[in-house]
Order: C-alpha cells, then structure tokens, then sequence
C-alpha cells in the first residue's frame, strides 16, 4: 500500500490511465514545489500514467496485495475495510479509494477521494465484504456525501468525509464495524505504538514500475507511529496538529489507491480506527519518507453529527 504522490492514493482509473497525485516533496526539505505540483488540487486531470482495463481483465488471474511491502489480506481479516469506486464529473473513467465503516450505515473517507480541489464526484459505489474491487462483497451506490466544512486542498487540511450509506448492511464475519477512540484514548498521540493500515492501493511504487491490476486483492501492512514532531521534517508545510503519521523506513508504507483507508490500533484485543490515510511523498511510496493521515480524534465532533 505504499504511498501516494504527493497527495492522495486515490486513483482515477480512465480507460488506460490512471491519474495520480505526483506533488513533490525534496529529500532535503528545502525547495518548495508550486501548489500545482505539491497538493492535492487538481491531482485529478494534472497527473496521469497509462494504466486501463487491466483491472477489470485482471481480477480473476491472480492474488496480490497492494500495500506497497504489505500482505495480502483474507476475507474477514479486516472486516471494516470499504472500497470505493468513484465517478467523476467530467471524466470517463473510475476513481479508487479506501474507506472505514464506522456504522452501519456510515462510511469514514478522505476528502480528496469526493473533491480535489478542482475535479467533482458526483458517485461513489462502496464495497464490503470484500477482497476485490470490482467482484464479490456488498456493492452500494450513494451520492450523499457529507466534507468537512474546513477541508483545504491546497493545504491539504481537514482530509475526511462522510459516506450516507442508501440502507444499513447486515454486519456479519466478514462486514463489521470499526470503533472510535474513547475516554482517555482521545487524548492519546499514539506515537511509538504499531499500527495497521490497509487499502487496494499499489504493493510496488509506480516509480518502479507498479501498477493497479485488478487481481490484486486487498493488502494490510504493520507501521510505526511516529511523533508529529518527527513528521514535521519531512512535510514543514503541511503538516498540522490535526495530522497523524507512520514511518516509512523499511519501504513499506500507504500508496496509490489507499487513500481514505483505515489506520487502526489495537485495544483490549479490540480495533480502534486512529487514522484516515491521506497523503505522501511523491518521491515514492518506497521513498522511507512518512505517510500522513487525518488525525481521528481531531475530528470525533465532525464524525458524531454525521452517524
């Protein structure tokens, strides 16, 4: 699942491209790239690398993983894990992202996965229950989205979203819930603890050759949590309190097609949803570099009105 350009891991999928997000940010942490080349704005239509119909040609050949360094995952093994398949206005093709479900009806996103700053959804189809995008599980179409009121795409802040599901899944094995932080763990940064992250996104960095395919399955990964403090050196300007970040050293991290996906802690034997993925460097999801994701708990007000 490793990470995203610049920006986000959600792909557009428009026949044989697939459009991603390549801002960049230096090794160094010196020169600043222009809006247009570091956010998430306009990622949509700006950035393409051929891709296609291999995804849906692909799906039945084989089994792969898509966290860049990750495992592929069994069904059931992350059971509050959402696909989503999304059309754009405008744009002939499919945009692929990750979400969390949080209630039965409800599903927790990034933003960018809805609205990039210049290109609109007008669609998503979720999928549940599932290891594969485009086959099994329970498929749902919605175009009732609620954004945060403060989501910036030129800065890349406020990187979460509201899915209104048409009706309530059946929770079952394989299609559950996810928990919210509570008591004190609102007030805890994480940092230090080990974590999963998980998503449909790319297992090899599209800078060395890795493309979306269809067969490839959904993928988890374990990564470090690491202090805000630390992640500030990678990403001076973007990188807020409402932020929160694993390391990327080792290689494995988040990447295309894993944006809006779940990063998850474990408490008392049980799942708790602390991050949302967002965005990465777009010198390569195996750059070493940190991924960032929205902070959960600076948005638990945002997610009650919504569920």
């Amino acid at each position: 699942m490793k990470y995203l350009k610049f920006l986000s891991h959600c792909l557009i999928l428009n026949k044989m491209k697939v459009i991603i997000l390549l801002a960049l940010v230096t090794v160094a942490y010196a020169n600043v790239e222009p809006l247009e080349g570091n956010t998430a704005y306009g990622y949509i239509q700006n950035y393409a690398i051929p891709l296609g119909e291999k995804i849906r040609q692909q799906e039945e050949q084989m089994m792969q993983g898509r966290i860049v360094g990750g495992l592929p995952t069994t069904l059931g093994q992350i059971p509050y894990q959402a696909g989503l398949l999304a059309s754009f206005l405008g744009i002939s093709g499919t945009g692929i992202c990750g979400g969390s479900l949080i209630t039965p009806n409800r599903v927790l996103t990034a933003a960018h996965c809805w609205f990039d700053g210049v290109n609109q959804a007008w669609l998503f189809n979720v999928v549940l229950g599932s290891t594969t995008l485009f086959t099994g599980g329970t498929r749902l179409a919605t175009s009732a989205v609620a954004l945060h009121p403060n989501w910036t795409p030129l800065i890349i802040r406020n990187d979460v979203a509201i899915i209104y599901l048409p009706l309530s899944v059946q929770l079952s094995a394989v299609i559950s819930t996810i928990a919210m932080p509570t008591g004190a763990q609102i007030n805890e940064n994480f940092a230090g603890e080990n974590a999963v992250a998980s998503g449909f996104g790319l297992i090899l960095d599209a800078a060395d050759g890795g493309t979306i395919t269809s067969n490839q399955y959904l993928s988890h990964a374990s990564l470090n949590i690491i202090s805000n403090t630390v992640c500030t050196f990678a990403f001076p300007l973007f990188l807020h309190e409402s932020n929160i970040c694993t390391s990327g050293v080792g290689g494995t991290s988040t990447c295309q097609g894993d944006s809006g996906g779940p990063l998850v802690v474990t408490r008392n034997n049980q799942p708790v949803l602390v991050g949302v993925t967002s965005f990465g460097s777009g010198l390569g999801c195996s750059s070493g570099l940190p991924a960032v994701y929205a902070r959960v708990t600076s948005f638990l007000n945002f997610i009650s009105q919504h569920t």
